[in-house]
């Protein structure tokens, strides 16, 4: 999206210095920066004013500023980084047309968003989240960065305490909502389950009365938020819903082909991602594409032929014959399950599992680590353990590095499947990597 340098000083309260020339787009990273950005300096682990310099290198147009004037580059000088850079997301949302949707869940918020824009593009100009930068940084860098004909816009919402989705959509200014699940997830921060719905649900109440909720009818908290928003509910799922799956099959590379059955039509569809737990996100974008009237024929071609973002089920073959499903993006006891028993549908004679820390989970960690562990015993699955010790028991393996995790799972053939998956903070698309490069 284009603005002029002194429109943003306008919109953010700053103060222009240097010339008023055109930005497009912005980035807060100096090492991606394309010519002609705006470079937002945020204060992170390092503060961004540190590498304005290298972002001048990279061809920024302009800066913000809360350091005063950078010599030689347009600055747009502010109190507050990130406020500005609020402030500019909603400057940029009240350029979009109103088919903007907020997805937000314990889980499977960034494979809906996926699937979401993989069907949409296919009818409209979509705009979509990056990865997951789904936070108060990410949703108006989603926004700013959406290109001037964008007709759809799909807006991931993500949450660490009440009044964080609120933020996020005063911002985005949503008119749907899609809610996955509510799963134990960041509860450190965030609490039990209800915490979490009534964080969650922000969202559902955000929405204007002409607005749509879309809601998952497998999770009653989900389904519950139907009552917090005056907004049309249209529920999607397994068990029912308005959007419903039946008649699932999971085949051998653990893709799913079931009947898709609502009001718009019923159709067969073989997804082009793994794992029977995608199908709930892939109703909940075929739910808002046919609310936004993609014809059906489109909703099955792109669920059929859509991608997720990196380490997210990817199943590979390694040069020894093994099977490696590197779902090592991130981590929660309702996402760790759920891999499990995919690899356990794995036609091997041997299952493994290198399983890294579920972060965050407070007084709930102990627990939820046992109860993983649990499954993994009851599917029959090796598990190996990456640097914890909570999810315990003599029949556990644990390691500490990358080499170790390759040594403890031996040679590997034909007749094996390993499952790589951790929070973030363990890293283990290394491992998958690894294995794969042997």
């Amino acid at each position: 999206m284009e603005f002029q340098a002194a429109d943003i000083a306008a919109i953010v309260g700053g103060t222009l210095t240097g010339p008023d020339v055109r930005v497009t787009g912005a980035t807060f990273d100096s090492r991606l920066i394309q010519p002609g950005q705006l470079f937002v300096p945020v204060r992170g682990e390092r503060d961004g004013h540190d590498f304005i310099d290298a972002a001048v290198h990279g061809g920024a147009a302009a800066t913000l500023s809360a350091r005063g004037s950078v010599e030689g580059l347009t600055t747009i000088e502010v109190a507050d980084v990130e406020a500005a850079f609020a402030a500019l997301g909603r400057a940029a949302r009240r350029r979009l047309p109103d088919r903007v949707a907020g997805i937000t869940g314990s889980v499977g918020k960034t494979s809906s968003k996926d699937l979401a824009a993989g069907v949409l593009a296919r009818r409209f100009v979509t705009t979509a989240n990056e990865k997951s930068f789904n936070n108060e940084l990410g949703v108006p860098l989603t926004l700013v960065n959406a290109s001037g004909d964008t007709e759809v816009t799909i807006v991931e919402m993500g949450a660490r305490g009440d009044g964080h989705i609120a933020d996020l959509c005063a911002i985005a200014q949503p008119t749907v909502a899609v809610v996955t699940a509510i799963e134990l997830a960041h509860s450190e921060f965030m609490g039990g389950l209800d915490d979490i719905a009534r964080a969650k649900g922000e969202l559902v109440e955000a929405l204007p009365a002409s607005g749509f909720a879309l809601l998952n009818a497998d999770n009653p908290r989900v389904a519950d938020m139907a009552k917090r928003t005056s907004a049309r509910a249209i529920t999607f799922g397994m068990a029912g819903g308005d959007v419903r799956a039946t008649n699932i099959v999971i085949e051998d590379d653990l893709r799913i082909r079931f009947d898709l059955q609502s009001e718009w039509g019923n159709v067969p569809i073989r997804l082009g991602v793994r794992g029977v737990h995608q199908v709930g996100n892939a109703l909940a974008a075929a739910a808002l594409s046919l609310l936004w009237d993609v014809p059906m024929s489109d909703v099955v071609d792109g669920l059929e032929q859509a991608s997720l973002s990196p380490w997210r089920m990817e199943l590979h073959l390694s040069r020894t014959g093994a099977r490696v499903l590197n779902d090592a993006y991130n981590a929660g006891p309702a996402s760790m399950e759920a891999a499990l028993r995919s690899v356990a549908q794995l036609p091997t004679a041997r299952h493994h599992a290198v399983l890294g820390p579920m972060a965050e989970l407070g007084a709930e960690s102990a627990a939820a680590h046992a109860h993983v562990a649990s499954v993994a015993q009851e599917l029959g699955i090796r598990l190996i353990a990456f640097r914890t010790d909570e999810y315990g028991g003599a029949a556990v393996h644990a390691v500490s590095t990358i080499d170790e995790a390759v040594a403890a799972l031996g040679q590997l053939g034909d007749d094996d499947s390993v499952l790589v998956k951790g929070s973030r903070v363990a890293g283990l698309e290394r491992l998958a990597s690894a294995l794969l490069a042997e």
